[in-house]
């Protein structure tokens, strides 16, 4: 393995929508074979990650409003609270992107404020902005608006848009939100040497479908979300 390090900060995700429960099984027997931070997996798989990960280290990691961010407010505060109760440590949920293009900041913030409420004190929360739809000041803009809304992380990328995490947009996220609130680089990276960089940009956290291939560099085992 290159790097136990790098390997405790990512999550190890499966999100496609075709997986099956073998394939979610596995995927937690990887996380604990090489100590991953977490696994993420839709909301359907949670209760079974929580099952297959009890008494080991490895997190369990959901996501909310996925992929496209534009469910209501109240179906990501119920999505929350079910995955929290099926297991779920936590959460990352996508922002409401047209409501940001339309400039309607407080709807926005409380959009992620459903999630945040429902998260705090009791699971991990990250805000998926989407950065390849955005501008860098919508990206500026929406870092603010999810810290002010009590989030843990900020996260690139949903994986199913049309670009992932750069080196450029991390160390953006990370120069806007500052050092106590998480980076999460999420997309695009498959190998060792991504980790590295966008590490290197301010990321505190990776999420890969690629794990195994970025701690062993074996990029046989590389694949997408």
């Amino acid at each position: 393995m290159k790097n136990q390090k790098i390997a405790e900060i990512i999550d190890h995700t499966l999100l496609k929508p075709e997986a099956t429960k073998e394939e979610v099984i596995t995927l937690c027997r990887e996380a604990k074979e090489y100590n991953f931070a977490s696994v993420c997996v839709n909301p359907t798989f949670v209760a079974l990650a929580a099952e297959e990960l009890k008494g080991s280290s490895v997190k369990v990691c959901t996501v909310i409003g996925f992929p496209l961010g534009a469910n209501t407010k109240e179906v990501k505060a119920f999505e929350t609270r079910d995955a929290i109760l099926k297991g779920a440590h936590e959460v990352d949920m996508v922002i409401n992107i047209g409501k940001l293009k339309d400039k309607d900041y407080e709807g926005v913030k409380a959009d992620i404020e459903a999630v945040t409420k429902e998260a705090k004190g009791k699971a991990l929360s990250k805000v998926i902005i989407e950065t390849c739809l955005l501008t860098d000041e919508e990206k500026e803009i929406i870092c603010k608006l999810a810290v002010e809304a009590g989030t843990d992380y900020v996260k690139t990328s949903t994986g199913f848009s049309k670009g992932g995490a750069t080196k450029e947009d991390i160390a953006l996220m990370r120069k806007t939100v500052g050092p106590n609130i998480g980076v999460k680089a999420s997309g695009g990276v498959r190998t060792y040497e991504d980790a590295k960089n966008v590490i290197e940009a301010g990321a505190s956290r990776i999420g890969a479908s690629a794990s195994i291939a970025i701690v062993t560099g074996d990029n046989n085992k590389e694949s997408d979300y």
